[in-house]
């Protein structure tokens, strides 16, 4: 890798039988690139340099993002259906207890929260709810979704998955990331519309955005520049 490549962090590429277009997701520590078969791995590092200034500054905002994610007494951690409160305690380990709403978190009082062991802990234990919370709600309105605007679905799994809010398999398969307990409700159904509009149109062509246009009561472009927002905790 060249230096000039370099200051963008690890660069991934990835074919697909299905790109028409190299693509670049970007990421705190570095890029995936999809790349269609038609296209190298120098044409994308091309690419890349010829949007360098656009690219860093996305890359940037993804970092401060991320570092909004560092759990803190004070900033109120909420997800879909709990809400997260931290607390110091005379106590030698971490402790949760998750009652109406509510996700209580105990660690020892002279632990320090900004560490990075003591954030992997808690974000571990929050992930745990978050999961059987999103197992309880989500496929539920899934169905409810599905029965309103009139799809037809195979199954719903929830997967920790960190690379995409969701994916529908041609299969009509549709899988949801937990980390969607973390977006607001109206976020949340836009991503399971996405998917179910998947059951019908398989690609991102003209059909399949007049039919999320349809179904979203025209708020498609509102909703899809809203996510751009969130991002899924490292």
């Amino acid at each position: 890798m060249t230096a000039e490549l370099k200051q963008f962090g690890t660069i991934e590429y990835k074919r697909s039988l299905r790109a028409n277009r190299i693509a670049v997701r970007i990421r705190p520590e570095g890029l995936v690139v999809t790349l269609p078969l038609t296209k190298s791995p120098a044409e994308a590092n091309d690419f890349i340099l010829e949007n360098k200034k656009r690219i860093l500054q996305k890359q940037e905002r993804v970092r401060n993002r991320q570092l909004s994610s560092e759990l803190t007494l004070e900033n109120g951690l909420r997800t879909l259906s709990f809400t997260v409160e931290l607390q110091p305690c005379q106590r030698n380990d971490v402790f949760f207890q998750f009652s109406e709403g509510i996700l209580k978190i105990d660690y020892p009082e002279n632990a320090d929260l900004t560490s990075t062991k003591l954030q992997q802990v808690c974000w571990k234990g929050i992930h745990y709810f978050m999961k059987k919370e999103a197992k309880r709600l989500l496929p539920a309105r899934v169905d409810q979704l599905a029965k309103q605007h009139g799809f037809t679905y195979t199954d719903v799994k929830i997967q920790s998955g960190r690379t995409r809010w969701g994916s529908c398999s041609s299969r009509k398969n549709i899988n949801l990331s937990l980390h969607l307990m973390m977006l607001t409700q109206e976020l949340v159904d836009y991503v399971i519309l996405h998917e179910l509009c998947h059951t019908w149109e398989m690609n991102h062509g003209d059909r399949f955005w007049r039919l999320m246009d349809e179904v979203t009561a025209g708020k498609t472009k509102v909703y899809r520049n809203e996510l751009k927002k969130y991002h899924i905790p490292e």
